[in-house]
């Protein structure tokens, strides 16, 4: 019993320390939950985007399809035969020029294909024209319009005739009579530009077009090529005698406001990296609708084989203050006579403000100077703008003196207003609605006036959504 009773005595008891919660420990916990909260409300409280003002422009242009009017004379063939043509497509022919050939065999063609290529070859200035032919009929290809891709092919293949069998005709003339080729030359009797793209609308004036003769998928074209055989008193070429042209598309209501003031229109063709200025006008078509006419002078060999033309009506180009339209809000303002706008309060101030007419508890008036923040000025009208706020310096049905009046007759209603566009200005660290002067825009973005003494600068930081705050919000950026 003693033995077992010394061996418990010698049980070992683990002793707990007490917890001591000192300052420093109330400290720790204290910043431990601070900064958890904070982590929670960053996450939880919507982000603010913001956008920095740059100077940028916006160039409108409207597109369009339009239809080409020429000076055209289709010619015809004299009698039935193979034709092989010796004029590329949209070179101008003197009076005189073979511009084709036809025999009745077919024999001159093949001796041609045989022959001239060992004895004539193509220089690098019509190796030149062809890439350019071929580049210009890329940049004005689409889908919709697949079947001219033949027609490309025969007017290419008209154009190394020229160049290769023009030539081979004097050099191989004797080989010909020799083996019995019998073929006749074609020339015009008239200069002018030379076409192979024959269509229906060669006869067709520019006043008798209706909203079906723009409709791409009812037009055909033909052009024939070296080798065909053609039947005789069939459209073989054209030949286009001036260099004035016409472009008619059809125009809204709205771009006829747009355009009323304007003579001439500067349009650029998606096919072509240059500018043209055509003379303007509007008629009504042959289906009382109303069209636009473009006439002119120069550049029409460069579009002698198209009849549709797409292009865009270059507008002025609008430089500013570029603002994306997510940024922007509608505020109602207060239209106040400029006259009655002062200044007061410090002497070094210069705060803006007005003379209000007030009444204390007694009903006793008196004009007390209210400050207020003017959002913009337009000297022409002579007015300014006040915002339009809740428990603002001024509201409805308050009277403004104007300055040095001695009498009551001399003061203004508060009341008209008007909605004013704006944005809002985050560079104090809160949002503050500042007036834009809209100039233009493209959907995307406004570009607006800048330089204005109320308004934005370069540089100015603006909320990107104008709809994720409100006016005075403080803005974590």
């Amino acid at each position: 019993m003693a033995k077992k009773k010394k061996q418990k005595d010698r049980t070992v008891v683990r002793y707990r320390k007490p917890l001591n919660i000192n300052i420093g420990m109330i400290i720790f916990t204290v910043i431990f939950f601070y900064l958890i909260l904070n982590i929670f409300t960053y996450f939880r409280k919507p982000k603010i985007q913001f956008y920095e003002v740059a100077e940028g422009s916006i160039v409108n242009n409207h597109t369009y399809t339009g239809v080409i009017f020429r000076d055209e004379n289709v010619k015809t063939t004299e009698s039935t035969g193979y034709v092989n043509f010796f004029i590329r497509e949209g070179k101008r022919a003197a009076r005189g020029s073979t511009i084709y050939s036809l025999d009745e065999t077919g024999e001159l063609g093949k001796f041609l294909a045989q022959n001239s290529g060992s004895n004539t070859e193509m220089s690098s200035d019509s190796v030149a024209n062809l890439k350019q032919q071929l580049s210009s009929f890329s940049l004005s290809y689409g889908d919709s319009n697949f079947s001219n891709v033949y027609s490309e092919q025969y007017q290419l293949q008209s154009a190394v005739a020229e160049y290769m069998n023009l030539n081979a005709l004097g050099t191989l003339a004797q080989a010909m009579q020799e083996q019995g080729i019998n073929y006749k030359q074609i020339t015009t009797d008239q200069a002018g530009v030379i076409s192979y793209v024959i269509d229906s609308l060669e006869d067709v004036s520019p006043e008798s077009v209706t909203a079906e003769t723009f409709d791409k998928s009812k037009y055909t074209r033909t052009s024939s090529r070296s080798g065909d055989l053609i039947e005789q008193n069939s459209p073989i070429y054209k030949l286009i005698g001036s260099e004035t042209w016409s472009l008619v598309f059809p125009i809204s209501e709205e771009d006829q406001k747009t355009f009323s003031e304007k003579k001439y229109l500067t349009i650029k063709p998606s096919s072509q990296s240059l500018k043209l200025s055509g003379a303007y006008s509007t008629f009504t078509g042959g289906d009382g609708k109303t069209y636009a006419r473009l006439d002119f002078s120069k550049y029409m060999v460069r579009f002698v084989s198209d009849r549709f033309l797409n292009f865009e009506v270059v507008t002025n180009e609008a430089t500013g203050l570029k603002i994306p339209v997510s940024a922007v809000a509608s505020h109602d303002f207060y239209i106040i006579p400029k006259e009655y706008l002062t200044t007061g309060g410090d002497a070094d101030s210069g705060q803006k403000g007005f003379m209000k007419q007030t009444y204390n508890q007694n009903g006793d008036q008196s004009v007390v100077f209210t400050p207020v923040d003017v959002a913009d000025t337009d000297d022409e009208q002579g007015i300014v703008y006040v915002e339009k706020k809740d428990g603002g310096p001024v509201g409805d049905g308050d009277y403004l003196i104007k300055p040095d009046s001695s009498g009551t007759d001399d003061r203004y209603q508060v009341g008209k207003t008007e909605t004013m566009s704006g944005v809002y200005n985050i560079n104090k660290g809160y949002a503050v609605f500042r007036v834009i002067d809209k100039l233009t825009e493209n959907g995307e973005y406004i570009i607006a006036k800048p330089n204005s003494a109320y308004g934005l600068s370069v540089y100015d930081r603006i909320v990107l959504d104008a709809s994720s705050v409100e006016d005075g919000q403080l803005v974590y950026r």
